[in-house]
């Protein structure tokens, strides 16, 4: 190249610099710096991309969230090592986690129990056999590096794993393509003010004000808490009631119909998840904690406490169990307040009811078991593995040999059975009663085996109203007994279940809604070594206030003042309860 070529091309350049130094200096805005004078010459391309203001193109860039490189000007060369979903577990220390930005949050959501799903991981493999107990320290992330499997871990990979924060977003088709994606699951949002075709075309929105459909992706299935909330309740697959002919249009994914019943009264009220559940809960705290009764911090108490002569409940208002205050409770004068965080709306918070929530009588009640008039109830889950053919591992996403087939013996939702986790009454519901059948290469009949276990759970679907007198001293089922009739003969109780269990080719199960023998023999296995079912005595003593309910209605009856096992009643207490 001649010398006069170098030359104009050195004053171009130099010129060309001038003008970029120039205009990064006044117009911040139009070419390639950020507002913390950060070089992106990502910017020059990127012109039209708006985020929430802590994360807007002018004042990060591109780079730090996406990677890639940032100083190249060739479009090939910059999006080299870009990554399209910053959240991603797998390289969220290079993004979100980087100092300054989130990096004390990535450590533990990592060990939150969404990400680990250790708690489902230990439960699976202790109910299958495959585990001494529930302790065990598994995790997805484990899962994922070592490539382990077993039957259980076969189960889940194939059933189960999709409802973690390990798996990457769009992975998948449909419906289950939304789950995961790390940070992602819960802090990205399409544009709602665009069609759905239009928001997906651009960049979507970084939001703190997680909205309810965000929980419902992953909390539809199992426990169903989701859905629960917000009064869908999946139904037999009958498809009715039927329209036109055909059958219901009300499905979940999955091809899963389901009826409308009552909400939760919150979600009624326009309250959303995070409204009543912390940042450490749903995120973690750093702790390796096995099961989510470990990292809940509330309860119902914690808003609806008692009174100033009370210890059981805690004061002021919004004072967790782990001693965190919620940071949308607030006073105003004497009241007390929680503040939604999605509209700014305020709820008074109002206490329990005196002479009800309070009776003596009812001191081990929670306050879910009285106030969840319904839960889901999935009798008899019928697992085949067929080793014929192939079934994709959702960890992997490659196809394994083993189809999972899954069925059910039917499903109930109304007078939620009640049990003791420790010393307090709470709702259970099965979960799972597994009655698995194995198939070999050849499609013989390889192995069988049952496992039938009753489970705690809070069904989020709380009513005002409570439960009646009747519905829990005058019901079997609600007492574990199951469907049928008890009496009292000659001073003993006796029980005539309607539901004789099924046979199969592990041997008879008990009876699929019976947890306990009306002499306090439990017929099934507990979620947790706390949780048992009622013991005779405490099953005499429930139902014999079933007697008295006939004449003695009412809370404050003298009859309870001073009530024992010892009262003597005037008509002789013998009848029957169903």
């Amino acid at each position: 190249m001649s010398s006069s070529r170098l030359a104009l091309l050195f004053l171009l350049l130099t010129v060309l610099l001038l003008v970029i130094r120039e205009n990064m200096t006044t117009r911040p805005d139009r070419l390639f710096q950020t507002t913390s004078g950060r070089v992106e010459m990502c910017l020059s391309c990127h012109t039209t991309e708006k985020l929430d203001s802590a994360h807007d193109r002018l004042v990060i860039g591109c780079s730090p969230c996406h990677l890639g490189d940032s100083l190249a000007i060739d479009k090939e060369k910059a999006h080299a090592g870009i990554v399209k979903n910053p959240g991603d577990l797998r390289l969220v220390e290079k993004t979100c986690g980087i100092e300054g930005c989130h990096a004390a949050d990535v450590k533990k959501v990592k060990n939150s129990l969404m990400a680990t799903n250790r708690g489902i991981l230990a439960t699976l493999l202790y109910y299958w056999g495959e585990a001494p107990d529930q302790n065990g320290d598994y995790s997805v992330e484990q899962l994922l590096n070592s490539g382990q499997t077993s039957l259980a871990l076969d189960y889940y990979r194939k059933l189960c794993a999709t409802c973690h924060l390990w798996k990457q977003k769009g992975d998948l088709p449909g419906f289950f393509g939304e789950k995961g994606g790390g940070c992602t699951a819960c802090h990205f949002i399409r544009d709602p003010n665009l069609s759905e075709e239009a928001a997906k075309k651009i960049h979507p929105l970084i939001i703190k004000k997680i909205p309810v459909a965000h929980c419902v992706r992953c909390h539809n299935r199992s426990g169903r808490i989701g859905i629960s909330y917000t009064g869908v309740y999946e139904s037999e697959n009958y498809g009715t009631p039927y329209k036109n002919g055909d059958m219901s249009e009300k499905r979940l994914p999955g091809d899963r119909f389901y009826l409308d019943l009552p909400p939760d009264i919150h979600y009624q009220r326009g309250m959303a998840c995070i409204d009543c559940h912390t940042r450490n809960e749903i995120m973690g705290d750093g702790t390796n904690y096995a099961h989510y009764e470990q990292q809940l911090e509330i309860s119902c108490s914690t808003c609806h406490g008692g009174s100033a002569q009370s210890s059981e409940f805690p004061l002021p208002p919004g004072r967790t169990r782990k001693n965190e205050q919620l940071n949308n409770i607030k006073q105003e004068g004497e009241s007390w307040l929680l503040v939604n965080k999605l509209t700014a709306k305020k709820h008074p918070l109002k206490p329990l009811k005196a002479g009800v929530c309070d009776f003596s009588g009812h001191k081990r009640v929670g306050c879910e078991a009285c106030h969840s008039p319904w839960v889901p109830q999935c009798y008899g889950c019928h697992v085949k593995r067929d080793m014929t053919e192939t079934h994709l591992d959702k960890l992997t996403l490659k196809e394994t040999p083993g189809w999972w087939n899954e069925g059910r013996s039917y499903l109930r939702y109304e007078r939620p059975m009640l049990a003791l986790w420790n010393d307090k009454v709470v709702i259970v519901t099965p979960g799972c009663q597994d009655i698995v059948t194995l198939t070999d290469e050849k499609g013989k009949p390889d192995k069988q085996f049952n496992s039938l276990t009753m489970a705690a759970i809070n069904p989020h679907t709380t009513q005002t109203k409570g439960r009646g007198c009747r519905e829990c001293h005058q019901s079997t089922k609600v007492l574990g007994l199951g469907e049928g009739t008890a009496w009292l003969e000659n001073g003993t109780w006796h029980f005539a279940g309607t539901d004789q269990g099924l046979g199969t080719e592990a041997g008879q199960t008990p009876p699929l809604d019976g947890f306990v023998t009306i002499d306090g023999t439990a017929l099934q296995k507990s979620s947790r070594p706390e949780l048992r079912p009622f013991n005779q005595e405490e099953l005499a003593r429930i139902l014999r206030v079933g007697l008295c309910l006939e004449c003695h209605q009412e809370y404050n009856d003298p009859a309870y003042r001073n009530y024992s096992k010892d009262v003597e009643c005037k008509r002789k207490g013998e009848g029957k309860r169903e």
